[in-house]
């Protein structure tokens, strides 16, 4: 076992950012390991996919195509994947924890009689026997906790965010073509419509301002839109966030939420309003690479984390800020 590989995903014919995150942290567990780092990417065509995956430092990319792996069929891309395994006996096999991993990895670890740690924030090796040491949130994301498993291949599901995207390099990776055994009997379940759902991706936004417990109603993320829109004229992308109290109260949809149960992101600015900083809502957005708090308690967590700390009630602030705002744009 002497490879890490790696499961690439697309959107609309396009390579997804979690791969290139994944390209990340995988590199970087296989050179602790000494091994090589490689890919697999599934389909009925692939070599466009393919072409597009190397150019950012891995060994292979195995190219698995198939009639039956057009489009997305859980089974099918699970039957694939496992007839890969067992062809080139990765020691890790690492997948994104989105729509795609959620339904292939428990269907691959079930057929390769491994372990599977889904919804991993961090990866590392333990030096002493060389296995993964998984970090993920438990209870309710209420604790983080840290877990080695034993079997082989390793098999994790990382969200999104966890790495740093890869960035593209000079040398090109090796395309394999390989025709894995599949059948129609393999595939038990029918898709019969797909429906395109509006999710909002505060992971695209340069600048994410968050509410949290501290807005006392309901109507003043009025404000927190004007103060967006305000922003977004010198900004770029502004987007309107929360902590997990506000979804609580259904005061926001969960695709908002920041945190260890909702989106972890890195954003150029973070502008967290009435945040107490709670470990569970600072792993969501503690890589933003600047972080302003407005808040009235001065010994609140946020502060500690902060570039720039604001002690206001924020019913006074964020006003005369959008008013400061729109005078100067």
């Amino acid at each position: 076992m002497s490879e890490l590989l790696l499961l690439v995903e697309s959107k609309e014919g396009l390579l997804d950012k979690t791969t290139l995150e994944l390209i990340r942290g995988g590199s970087e567990l296989a050179k602790d390991l000494g091994i090589d780092a490689a890919a697999v990417v599934v389909g009925n065509e692939t070599s466009p996919l393919a072409e597009s995956v190397a150019s950012y430092g891995l060994k292979k990319i195995y190219k698995l195509e198939h009639p039956l792996l057009k489009g997305f069929q859980p089974e099918a891309w699970a039957g694939a994947l496992e007839w890969l395994a067992r062809q080139i006996t990765p020691r890790i096999f690492l997948i994104s924890h989105s729509f795609v991993g959620k339904e292939v990895a428990p269907r691959l670890a079930y057929r390769l009689d491994t372990e599977l740690t889904t919804d991993c924030l961090n990866l590392r090796i333990d030096p002493q026997d060389g296995l993964l040491i998984r970090t993920k949130p438990i209870y309710g994301g209420n604790a983080i906790a840290a877990l080695k498993c034993a079997g082989l291949p390793q098999m994790v599901t990382v969200r999104k965010n966890a790495f740093e995207p890869m960035e593209k390099v000079t040398t090109k990776s090796d395309l394999v073509d390989m025709v894995p055994a599949l059948d129609e009997s393999i595939i038990k379940v029918k898709s019969l419509k797909t429906v395109k759902e509006d999710v909002v991706e505060l992971d695209k936004a340069n600048m994410v301002i968050a509410g949290g417990r501290g807005i006392v109603a309901k109507e003043d993320f009025e404000m927190l839109a004007a103060l967006a829109q305000a922003m977004s004229k010198s900004q770029g992308k502004v987007m309107i966030g929360c902590s997990r109290p506000v979804v609580d109260k259904s005061w926001m949809s969960s695709d908002r939420q920041i945190g260890l149960t909702g989106s972890i992101i890195a954003p150029d600015t973070y502008i967290a309003i009435g945040i107490s900083g709670a470990i569970q809502h600072l792993v969501g957005m503690i890589r933003s690479k600047k972080i302003i708090a407005i808040n009235t308690d001065p010994g609140c967590n946020m502060f500690k984390v902060a570039d720039v700390g604001v002690v206001e009630d924020y019913k006074a602030l964020i006003p005369a800020l959008v008013k400061k705002l729109e005078e100067s744009a």
